[in-house]
């Protein structure tokens, strides 16, 4: 697509001024004509050398000594035994908190692990009331800690019968791949410093129906915490479905919601009427990841699936959208379903059962370069914009405006070099062009807003630009 034939957004015609005071500056600069005309191609930030060196300590051996061991539990079904040592979710739990605590013994104290403990009443999947366990470490940040960014994998397993909790349910894949991640991204990031805070979390009841990680997620919310990424790691084990078709080990799915799940209906009507279906928060998101994460970094190509998850399916990850934070699900890209949700038999030759030996744990510790990539990123870029509005109220006695009218909250950031106004075509799938305007809070364009879609995003004085704010309309 040539950017520069758009007479919407190109010419020397167009003009564009700052419509509010610089945060810091005590005059706005007016920006020229040419200024405004010379859109760039989206700029994108360079990996920190950082995260170079520490993808490259991402260990597959750490990954399926972790694994292997959560499958000598033997099972950890959310209402097997909380008492043995040996067998069950309180003997995986406890293990998994005791590599948690070890691990935030090398940050030197800054990173913290709680024991989050409910008890879950008689519900749909659980028979008795039953506590459901998650553990959490939080590396808080060091600059805005009050933002938030979460991964978690979840801890329990089952078999065919969702409340068989007796039956052998190794969980290799489903999640023991997802608790890998999360326990080998810990070890690696406790050592370090970022300006967002980090949480690594492995949450108890998915497969019941996304108990630990509603609980976990409504705490965090009545807690005013600012979640402002989340990722499911839900099933990343597996580089190929062991069922025929093609290996895919170099790709991974990444589901994203498209309407906020935690809209109301008149924000909902309000996003339909201005095409904005595809550019709630988790697509932002998805956006920051697929620059953060490319295939040259982590090698693992990332396919974004506009989906909440799989056909009427969910993982924990819902559970924070449903209180209006950006999550995503990853996961592999093609599952077997017989080594998934089954116990473990041989039927007329045919293995069931979700086991140790369909799981590539150099695959795995590729999906955790993923994570890695997307967390080092968003903790040391700029928060996302808040309040992005737009304004569409015309002159009196005029039917519309053709002017873009931008504003939006001061990030609190120190070190900010300023702000990019991003645009793209309505029906394309991610941002094209940027426009520097510099270190304000509000910006007017000479751009008609009926043609494209438009974003804010925040820029350090490093180079790092935060995820997009995507505005919401105003008439006022």
């Amino acid at each position: 697509m040539d950017r520069n034939s758009d007479s919407g957004r190109a010419g020397a015609t167009r003009r564009a001024f700052l419509s509010a005071s610089a945060a810091t500056a005590v005059a706005v600069p007016l920006l020229s004509a040419a200024t405004a005309a010379s859109a760039s191609a989206l700029p994108r930030s360079e990996p920190d050398a950082g995260l170079r060196r520490l993808l490259g300590e991402i260990d597959p051996a750490r990954i399926e000594a972790t694994i292997t061991r959560l499958v000598q539990f033997g099972t950890r079904h959310t209402s097997s035994s909380q008492t043995d040592p040996v067998r069950g979710i309180g003997a995986a739990t406890a293990w998994v908190q005791a590599q948690m605590e070890a691990i935030a013994a090398t940050s030197n104290g800054r990173m913290t692990v709680q024991r989050q403990s409910f008890t879950q009443p008689v519900s749909p999947n659980i028979p008795v009331p039953t506590v459901i366990t998650n553990v959490i470490a939080t590396l808080p940040g060091t600059a805005s800690p009050e933002r938030f960014y979460v991964i978690t994998g979840h801890l329990d397993s089952r078999v065919t019968d969702v409340t068989d909790f007796t039956s052998d349910a190794p969980g290799a894949d489903d999640d023991g791949s997802g608790v890998a991640v999360v326990l080998e991204l810990a070890r690696l990031f406790a050592t370090r410093e970022f300006p967002g805070t980090l949480v690594f979390a492995t949450v108890d009841g998915e497969e019941q129906g996304l108990y630990g990680s509603g609980f976990m997620a409504a705490q965090m919310k009545a807690a005013g915490a600012d979640v402002q990424g989340m990722f499911s790691n839900d099933i990343v084990g597996a580089s190929q479905a062991f069922d025929g078709t093609r290996p895919d080990p170099f790709s991974v799915r990444l589901f994203v919601e498209g309407v906020p799940a935690a809209d109301t209906a008149a924000e909902i009507s309000l996003i339909e009427e201005v095409g904005g279906e595809n550019d709630g928060s988790t697509h932002q998101l998805a956006r920051f990841v697929t620059a953060a994460a490319p295939v040259a970094l982590t090698g693992m190509n990332i396919r974004v699936i506009w989906r909440r998850d799989r056909y009427l399916r969910g993982s924990d990850h819902v559970s924070f959208q449903a209180q209006g934070y950006p999550a995503a699900r990853i996961t592999e890209p093609r599952e077997n379903f017989n080594h998934e949700h089954r116990n473990v038999e041989v039927i007329d030759g045919v293995d069931y059962g979700d086991r140790l030996e369909y799981v590539d744990f150099k695959y795995t510790a590729r999906v955790a370069k993923v994570n890695a990539a997307a967390l080092w990123s968003l903790a040391t870029s700029p928060a996302t914009p808040k309040n992005v509005q737009i304004h569409v109220t015309p002159p009196v006695g005029f039917a519309g405006i053709n002017d873009t009218v931008l504003s939006w909250n001061a990030n609190p950031e120190t070190d900010l070099a300023g702000y990019e106004v991003v645009t793209r075509e309505t029906s394309a799938p991610d941002w094209t062009d940027a426009i520097a305007v510099g270190n304000v809070t509000s910006v007017t364009l000479d751009i008609a807003k009926d043609n494209l879609q438009f974003g804010v995003r925040a820029v350090d004085q490093a180079g790092h630009r935060s995820p997009v704010g995507f505005p919401v309309t105003v008439t006022t």
